[in-house]
């Protein structure tokens, strides 16, 4: 699964985060040939990819985007994983014009209240077994 790691593109998520969780799900309906990797940022490989980045200090009220050794935080992750998720969701890529400080403003808004607004869960979720080889541990 590390080589993985240099080959795939991996998200890396709140895992007790009810919203977080979702949006998880709906990319894996939407990436079919299974193009994403995917692991909580409270798990093993989440902890090794913000050390190597850089960001063990980071929130966790964030999604990284890690892709070709490259990483991506909030909004701006948010409009990658959409650009790489093609079909007509690569359309929203071009809100990247907005300044980063104000797509962030929003994405910091939605992160404060997320849980209050769509719950959280006791652990990390437990993913299906049809997808279970997409998650990192």
């Amino acid at each position: 699964m590390m080589n993985e790691l240099h080959t795939k593109p991996i998200i890396l998520f709140d895992g007790v985060c009810n919203l977080c969780s979702g949006i998880v799900q709906f990319i894996i309906k939407r990436d079919p040939d299974g193009k994403f990797l995917f692991g909580p940022l409270q798990s093993k490989v989440g902890k090794v990819l913000l050390e190597k980045f850089n960001l063990q200090d980071h929130p966790i009220d964030s999604f990284v985007y890690v892709k070709k050794n490259e990483h991506y935080v909030k909004s701006t992750a948010a409009l990658h994983v959409v650009k790489d998720l093609g079909g007509c969701w690569k359309l929203l890529y071009p809100l990247i014009i907005i300044p980063r400080s104000v797509r962030d403003k929003v994405y910091d808004w939605i992160a404060k209240n997320r849980y209050k607004w769509f719950g959280q869960k006791e652990s990390c979720m437990v993913p299906d077994p049809s997808i279970i080889e997409r998650f990192l541990d």
